[in-house]
This record gives structure tokens, C-alpha cells and sequence, in this order.
């Protein structure tokens, strides 16, 4: 069956968009029930310690609240560590909200008032009274990295670092040109614009419908049932629209657990919503100290790469990301050694941040290149094109396909490279100085097992359903194109259903699988209607296609037609008559080829090319040019995928030069819990970013030939201003974020 394509590939606006503008579309808050009560949350106010004292009498007076749950009277849950584990959950015992009197880090909770409305709710939480025996809580990352251990149990999909190949340490002792630093990435919190929270509506006979800030449905779904020991059949979930996540809404979060306690104890309607403050209080991007040492020959050719990183986590989980391991792939180089530490501290568990790992990694690597490209008098970009990898040598396999050449080439043009001057401080306009940088980003094109169906009706009406999120990235769009072209229907003609567990199951929204995973069950449930539909069609007596085969035949505006002979054609409508049947349907799963994930490597890269303009004399930074030149295979839908980067790009500005979580090492809290203190870019940060998607075509990667965009477009970008603000200042910031005090210092 031939597929033209009138929608994959073009550039169509968000089908979701006119719910969102118009207040039409809900989110986990905004579901209500006819008995609804209201929770609010009491955090600690240690780091650590226990808990001698709780006194919630005062609480319990206050007219309208109904019950406040503490670590005194919170119901029965299961006793096992394995009973709290989600899909994504790192190694260790999973944090479990009023577990016990123990205070494990800053902001914890240990109390939930739950009232008739939101207001008595949170005036009862004012008037909890807890006493603390309170610990010096050590969460200073430098002063623990000494005790820096690799974690004895792998985190499940995070590829630890590969054996050393060669003799790194032997190869850099004999190199004519040397480097080693130190880099420093801050911690930073996701802060999506709609904060966590949980609406549990109770049915009845411990029935549960959960309306729940998650990435995937499933993984709310099973970490309930696990730990409520309930029924699958007993818990629905229903996030049909997600106001952003960044990775902040993989793991179920302590407001779920929470609302479902309390509608299980109260036999009622429950609703948790956390502060802006309270989001502070959950995972982030760890504090990571990375040592990256390089050894080259004159001509800039790598001969030794070490690459080290400690990063903090939580003293009950070890979680892990990849961040030394894209150091092994990026660049031929034939003595490598990679090592991978963490550190204990008293914080809660790190979580994954839009392209976790890489974004850390590929800052520090992307720097020390930039290092050596001044140490040896070579362009920046000739120099990572005289060590490109034309393999993955971390893994010793071929890609699946690698356009990145074409990124560099296409990018430095757009970008105007070939007319930057190489000396530092070379470049002004008035009293700010002027300076380009650039790096190159990495990230794993993968695909995972995902479900969908598709449901046709005579008058050409198509739905699909699946159960993966859309966290605003366009998901609800990309399928419908997909779907449109695969059965040959106009796009106002499809609508599609997402996040609810009663519909086909999908992974979690993330790690930019989303397109490739859930896009090709779409396509491959597409695939099975229309074979239905033709077998109906040739069953039609003197049908125009009796004797043709599948292969031969096209569907296009609610036609089955010949491709050769676009005259002999069936409607959609006459052969569902002809067969009998009101609809055609079918649910189809798919998975990744294992044979191809064992011979080859599949990656999207970027290359990013970074203006910055800096005062003088104040060390005010802007970022005034922004060109990213993106590989990753086929592109569904150029508008939504420009979004993608256009977003990327912004969070990595906010990285180099904005955001940092502050920790005071004495009260062991994140001191700038809020969005008045904690920066984010605004419009005023934010000029001319370009994107430009090179063409790739990748028959091995997945179905569509797709590779995903929701990580790639921030790898890199920190790096490239980074960079950028040496050129402009000649003076190397190594320490993220890049703030005005380490300019001017």
C-alpha cells in the first residue's frame, strides 16, 4: 500500500491548540466530583531530624476540616520497597510521604489537612504545630565528593559507562598538547508551568478515577495499584493534557500518593495541588562536578580523552543518568576512559531533566573541546570535524545514520562562522562585547513498545487512541498526520485520544521516544483498517479492484484506488456496505527491531551556534543569536518540531546564564523556592534562535524514520554560550550558570 504523504512532514498547527487558548482543555486540578474535599500539604521545616511532636488539635477545631493525616494515622499501604517502585524508579527504597517520624530532607512532608474547601484546608495547615529533634543536615556535594562511589546496582534503561578502550592516562602523558579542567553544573528544578497535583474521585467499593500531573498514565496506574494493593480494573487515569514536565512528571510524586490515601481512608473525592514552593521539593538536575582531561597532537587530532563526573543523590536512592558517556561516542579518539561516581547527600532524589545526563555531559565535554581549540590555534568547528567519529567507538557499532557534517556545515553558514575573528575580546559593537561560540549535541534516538488503535466509520471519520501524554509537544497533532496520510482521510477528519489507561497502553512521555514509539502503533493500527478495508472492497461484486493486490493500491480522499489506474477505485463508505460492517478497527502493538539495537547505534545531533553581546562594564550578558542545525531523521510536522528546538534552545540559555536551585548547606533547604528568585529566560531574554533541520533519511532507526526532538534542541546550547562568552571576554567561566559576578570577578 502506497502512503503519499499530505500531512507528515509539512508544517501544521496544534489540533489541542484552540482547547488550550480558550480555557477548554483540563488539567489535573480542574477535574471536580459532586463530594470533592481539599487537601494541602504541611512540609517540614528541618532537613533533618525526627519528628517528637505533632500536634494537630487546633487543625482538627476549625470547622469544615475534615481530617489531617500525619505519620500517627495515615491508612495502611504496603510494607516492601518493591511496592512503591514506579516504571523510571532508580535503585534504592523509594520515598514514601508520612512513613514514618523520621525527616529525610528540606521540605519533606508531614502532614495533610484535608478540608471542604481549599481555603480551610490550607488555614488548617497553618495551625499544625510539629516539634523537631532536629540533625545538622550535610547536603555540601563538594565536601562529600571524597566518598564518591560507583552505584553497585545499575539504574534499569541508563547505560552505565563503557570499559576504557586504549591507554588513556599513557596516551595523555606523551600528547603534545594537554588540558584538564573542572566543570561545575548547578542544580536545577523543572518548574513547569502547571504545578504537581492529584484529583482522586472515588466511585465507590474502593473504585478510584485519578486525574494526575503525569507523563504516563500506566505508571500512576501501577505505582497505585502496587501500593493500595488495588485492581487495575478498580484505578482509571485520565491526563488528556499535560501543562509541561520536562521529566518532572515521570516518576508518581508525593501529592498523588496523598490524595489516593486520603480518598481510600475518607471514602470521598480528593484533590492535592501543590505550591510553587512545594515544587521545590521534589526531583531536579543534580549537582554535578566533572574533571575532563584531553590529549591531542598539534594538529588538534584527539589522541587521549578522560572524562569524570560526580554527581549528587538522595541518601535512599542512587539515582543515575548518562553523563560521561556521550565523551565515548561524540569523537574518534583510540584511548578513552570514562568514570561515573555519586555522592550521598540530604536532599530528595534527583529526577530526570530534559535530556538528563546529556545537557550535563555534553556541557563540560563541549568546553574542554572549545579549550583545545584554543590551545592549539584551530577553528572550533575544524577542529571537531578533523576528530569526527564516523562510528560509535564507545559501542564499536556503525549509526543507524549520522547527517551531522551536514548540521556543522549547514549551521556555520546560516550562522555567518566564517566570519568570526579568532582572538578573544576581537569582536565589539559599541560599548559590548562581542563573542560566537559553538558545540555540538548528542541524544539517543530510541523507540520502546507502544500500543494504539484506529477506529473508522463510513463517513470517513478516523479516531486514534493511545495512552501516551502530550505535554504540549504536539503529540496529538503528530499522530493525526500520521493517521490522515495512512488511510488517505483530510486532517479535520481524524481526532485522537490520549492519556487514559483504558485505552491502548504506551510508555511514558519522554526521552524523545514519543514520535517514533506511539507514531508507528498508529501507523501499523492504520495499516491493519485499511487491509480491512480492502479485503471488503475486492469482495464488492465487479469491484474495480477484484484483482488487485494491496501493494498496488493507494487510499486518497476517501478512496481506495489503483495505483496505476487511479479510475478503479472503492469508497470507503461502499466497501464497509459491501463487508457489512459499521466500523473498521484494530489495535496493533509494535516494538524495536532487538537485531538492529544489537548491530547498530542510533543518535539525533545538533550543532548550535551561539551570538553573545556583554557589557563591558557591567558583565550584562545577551544571548542575541541562536542558529541550531538539527539531524534526526524524518521530521513529522515542521512547525510543532520547530517548537520542540525553539523550546529546547530557551532552557538551555536558562542553564548557561539563569538557573541555579540555591542551597544553604546550614538549613540543608533550596533557598530560592519560587519564581521570583529562581530565574527562568522571559521574552526579554530571548532574541533571534534559527532552526534549520537537515535532511536525514534513516531506514533502521525506527518505522517512520523518525528520531524525536523533545531533548536534542537544549544538548549543546549551554555549551555554545558558554563558549561564546569566553570569545567575547577571553575569560573561561567553567561554572553553571554563567552569572554576572563570575564575569566581572
Amino acid at each position: 500500500m502506497a502512503t503519499p504523504s499530505r500531512y507528515v512532514g509539512t508544517a501544521r498547527s496544534r489540533l489541542d491548540g484552540p482547547a488550550k487558548v480558550t480555557g477548554a482543555a483540563k488539567y489535573a486540578a480542574e477535574f471536580t466530583a459532586p463530594d470533592l474535599a481539599h487537601g494541602v500539604v504541611v512540609s517540614s521545616a528541618i532537613a533533618k531530624g525526627r519528628i517528637t511532636a505533632i500536634d494537630t488539635k487546633a487543625a482538627e477545631a476549625v470547622p469544615g476540616v475534615i481530617k489531617v493525616l500525619t505519620h500517627e494515622n495515615k491508612p495502611r499501604t504496603a510494607w516492601l520497597d518493591y511496592n512503591y517502585r514506579d516504571q523510571v524508579a532508580p535503585p534504592g527504597s523509594p520515598f514514601r510521604a508520612l512513613n514514618g517520624p523520621e525527616i529525610v530532607y528540606g521540605g519533606q512532608p508531614v502532614a495533610l489537612v484535608v478540608a471542604e474547601s481549599f481555603e480551610l484546608a490550607r488555614h488548617g495547615a497553618s495551625l499544625v504545630k510539629v516539634t523537631y529533634d532536629e540533625e545538622v543536615p550535610n547536603t555540601d556535594l563538594a565536601k562529600n565528593r571524597d566518598a564518591a562511589y560507583v552505584p553497585p546496582k545499575k539504574r534499569s534503561g541508563i547505560k552505565p559507562p563503557p570499559d576504557p578502550r586504549g591507554d588513556a592516562a599513557g596516551a595523555y602523558d606523551t600528547a603534545p598538547i594537554q588540558l584538564r579542567q573542572e566543570y561545575k553544573q548547578a542544580i536545577e528544578h523543572h518548574n513547569p508551568m502547571e504545578p504537581h497535583a492529584s484529583t482522586v474521585v472515588y466511585e465507590g467499593e474502593g473504585k478510584l478515577t485519578i486525574h494526575d500531573k503525569i507523563q504516563g498514565v500506566n505508571n500512576t496506574q501501577g505505582y497505585v495499584c502496587s501500593v493500595f494493593n488495588l485492581k487495575p480494573d478498580d484505578v482509571r487515569v485520565i491526563t488528556p493534557y499535560v501543562g509541561g514536565g520536562f521529566g518532572s512528571g515521570l516518576r508518581p510524586q508525593y501529592q498523588l500518593y496523598l490524595a489516593v490515601a486520603a480518598a481510600l481512608d475518607l471514602k470521598r473525592s480528593v484533590r492535592v495541588v501543590l505550591t510553587r514552593d512545594q515544587m521545590f521539593t521534589f526531583g531536579y538536575r543534580p549537582e554535578t562536578y566533572q574533571t575532563v582531561a584531553l590529549g591531542a597532537d598539534e594538529a588538534g587530532r584527539l589522541q587521549s580523552l578522560t572524562h569524570d563526573a560526580v554527581a549528587g543523590t538522595s541518601t535512599f536512592e542512587d539515582y543515575q543518568e548518562a553523563v560521561v558517556n556521550w565523551s565515548g561516542l561524540l569523537y574518534h579518539c583510540p584511548n578513552v576512559t570514562l568514570d561515573y561516581k555519586l555522592a550521598k547527600i540530604d536532599t530528595y532524589t534527583p529526577s530526570d531533566m530534559r535530556a538528563p545526563g546529556a545537557v550535563t555531559g555534553i556541557f563540560a565535554l563541549e568546553s574542554a573541546m572549545d579549550e583545545l581549540a584554543y590551545a592549539t590555534g584551530i577553528d572550533p568547528l575544524e577542529l571537531r570535524l578533523r576528530n569526527y567519529a564516523e562510528r560509535d567507538e564507545g559501542e564499536g557499532k556503525d549509526f543507524t545514520s549520522k547527517a551531522l557534517r551536514a548540521a556543522y556545515e549547514q549551521g556555520a553558514a546560516r550562522f555567518g562562522w566564517s566570519r568570526r575573528k579568532a582572538e578573544p575580546r576581537s569582536m565589539r559593537d559599541g560599548h559590548e562585547l562581542v563573542g560566537w561560540g559553538m558545540a555540538t549535541g548528542v541524544w539517543e534516538a530510541m523507540m520502546m513498545q507502544s500500543s494504539a488503535s484506529a477506529t473508522l466509520t463510513p463517513d470517513g471519520t478516523l479516531e486514534l487512541a493511545c495512552s501516551t501524554a502530550d505535554l504540549g509537544t504536539g503529540t496529538y497533532t503528530i499522530l493525526a498526520q500520521i493517521g490522515a496520510d495512512a488511510l488517505g482521510l483530510p486532517l479535520d477528519r481524524v481526532t485522537t485520544r490520549l492519556g487514559d489507561t483504558a485505552l491502548p497502553e504506551a510508555p511514558l512521555a519522554g526521552g524523545s521516544w514519543t514520535a517514533a514509539s506511539s507514531g508507528a502503533a498508529v501507523q501499523a493500527a492504520c495499516r491493519k483498517v485499511a487491509e480491512q478495508l480492502f479485503g471488503h472492497a475486492r469482495s464488492m461484486a465487479e469491484s474495480p479492484l477484484a484483482n488487485a493486490d494491496f501493494a498496488h493500491v493507494t487510499f486518497a480522499d476517501g478512496d481506495i484506488r489503483l495505483q496505476t489506474d487511479p479510475s478503479r477505485k472503492v469508497s470507503i463508505a461502499e466497501a464497509m456496505r459491501a463487508g457489512g460492517v459499521e466500523r473498521v478497527e484494530a489495535t496493533e502493538k509494535v516494538k524495536p527491531s532487538m537485531l538492529t539495537n544489537m548491530r547498530y547505534s542510533a543518535y539525533t545531533h545538533s550543532a548550535v551556534f551561539a551570538e553573545v553581546k556583554i557589557d563591558e562594564e557591567l558583565g550584562v550578558v545577551r544571548v542575541t543569536r541562536v542558529v541550531s542545525a538539527i539531524a534526526a531523521g524524518k521530521i513529522l510536522n515542521l512547525k510543532t518540531a520547530r517548537s520542540q528546538i525553539l523550546g529546547g534552545v530557551v532552557m538551555g540559555i536558562g542553564a548557561a546564564l539563569e538557573e541555579e536551585s540555591m542551597l544553604d548547606h546550614n538549613l540543608g533547604r533550596i533557598m530560592n523556592h519560587n519564581l521570583g528568585e529562581y530565574h527562568v529566560p522571559v521574552n526579554a531574554d530571548i532574541h533571534d534562535i534559527e532552526v534549520i533541520f537537515v535532511d536525514e533519511h534513516d531506514d533502521k532507526v525506527s518505522p517512520l524514520g523518525v528520531k524525536g526532538l523533545g531533548e536534542i534542541g537544549i544538548v549543546g546550547a549551554a555549551a555554545a554560550v558558554a563558549n561564546a562568552v569566553f570569545h567575547a571576554t577571553g575569560k573561561r567561566v567553567r561554572d553553571l550558570p554563567i552569572t554576572i559576578d563570575k564575569i566581572i570577578a
